[in-house]
């Protein structure tokens, strides 16, 4: 499958075996002003990937150059011995902090940090492209096969919520974190690192934000809810998610084990696109949650990774939401996956964008993305669990492991 596209509007799977490595090559060495690993032309062909638009693929931020033909691109074998020589530069600069013979700074760390993250985030990315082969090429988790059936018994027994929503308002929340990117080489702050929370472009500056009274549902939309509306009347035009399966006559749920029975999954959240769930919520009379007031919900009940949430790899697959019992005062876990918020990704006042990774941000400031937040069962726990972390894809894209929750008006 390495020169396949499970996803058309991705590369093929073998590019990002070689992109990860890369990347992490291309920040150090502009970090370190020092050359690239050997050889250096695969910043040419690995240095970025692809977001074209949904409805017009045509249309696409800049992006690398990748050959046409398979035979023209890099061997498996020479992709892995690149990452073999990258990993160990990186681990030589380990090397030279823990002995003082480099002294570590802010943008020294920041690198770090960025490369691990970016790294986490495209394992997510080649994993939810990789589901839609599950079954039929991609080879399931090193792991024991759940045991559905039981998982199935165990689930259909999850507490419901006390209330079908709670109602929060009015406040006012402060979105973002001081990390500024252009702080890093002033004399105040680059020796500044412990203790500082690192993050992306677009989580800076701190800003703060009045929020209204609402009411929002205490759990994101299932499987089975969506699927009602799916397969209602007022569910045409509405897609059947990429996150389903037609087989034999009967809908089932993609996992990365191969596909499931739907009453196995039925009360997961459901991973479908923005535009599904927006119909499904305007159906119900409510609408998708602003950021700030996602943010706040999460904030106050989401229980995170420490409490045991659905995040790092602690399932292979979504499970139900927990959040809304009496029990610790409704909080708990919305079952391992990012949301949609209604706010469109742009800029803000005082946003400095990356120097490190030129258009990261930027370039997806096009009216097509939304801001989701979260963390999904394969996001890294550093990552689900910094607050100010913001995700983001477009509207009618049908594949990452996003859900939503509907919020209503007061």
């Amino acid at each position: 499958m390495l020169h396949q596209k499970p996803i058309d509007l991705r590369h093929k799977c073998l590019f990002y075996i070689g992109h990860i490595p890369t990347f992490l090559d291309m920040l150090l060495s502009k970090t370190l002003n020092e050359p690239h690993t050997e050889p250096a032309y695969f910043t040419k062909i690995f240095e970025r990937g692809i977001d074209p638009h949904v409805d017009d693929p045509d249309h696409c931020h800049n992006h690398s150059e990748v050959p046409e033909k398979d035979e023209d691109w890099p061997s498996l074998a020479t992709i892995l011995e690149y990452r073999d020589r990258v990993r160990a530069r990186l681990l030589r600069l380990f090397d030279d902090i823990n002995t003082g013979k480099r002294q570590i700074n802010r943008r020294i760390a920041r690198t770090i940090v960025l490369t691990l993250e970016h790294e986490a985030f495209h394992v997510e990315t080649l994993l939810y492209m990789l589901i839609q082969r599950a079954g039929t090429g991609t080879i399931p988790p090193p792991t024991v096969t759940p045991p559905w059936s039981a998982l199935a018994r165990q689930w259909s027994r999850t507490e419901p919520p006390s209330t079908p929503t709670v109602t929060l308002g009015p406040t006012t929340i402060t979105l973002g974190h001081e990390d500024s990117e252009l702080d890093d080489l002033e004399p105040a702050f680059i020796d500044k690192i412990d203790g500082h929370e690192f993050g992306w472009d677009n989580e800076s500056p701190a800003r703060q934000f009045p929020v209204g009274k609402f009411k929002i549902d205490w759990r994101p939309v299932t499987n089975k809810e969506f699927y009602a509306f799916w397969k209602g009347a007022k569910s045409s035009g509405v897609h059947m998610p990429a996150s389903w399966i037609a087989e034999a006559g009967s809908i089932k749920v993609r996992t990365l084990y191969g596909p499931v029975d739907f009453e196995t999954a039925e009360h997961w959240p459901v991973l479908t696109s923005y535009d599904n769930l927006l119909a499904y919520a305007k159906h119900k009379g409510g609408r998708i949650p602003t950021e700030v007031e996602l943010r706040w919900f999460l904030d106050t009940f989401e229980v995170g990774h420490q409490g045991g949430a659905n995040v790092g790899f602690r399932n292979w697959h979504s499970t139900p939401a927990t959040t809304g019992t009496a029990q610790d005062g409704g909080r708990g876990s919305n079952g391992g996956v990012w949301e949609w918020t209604s706010t469109l990704f742009d800029g803000h006042d005082g946003l400095a964008p990356t120097s490190l990774f030129p258009g990261y941000s930027t370039d997806f400031f096009d009216t097509k993305h939304h801001i989701a937040l979260g963390a999904s069962y394969a996001t890294l726990p550093r990552q689900a669990s910094r607050r100010t972390i913001r995700n983001f894809y477009q509207h009618n894209y049908p594949y990452p492991w996003v859900g939503a929750r509907v919020a209503y008006d007061i």
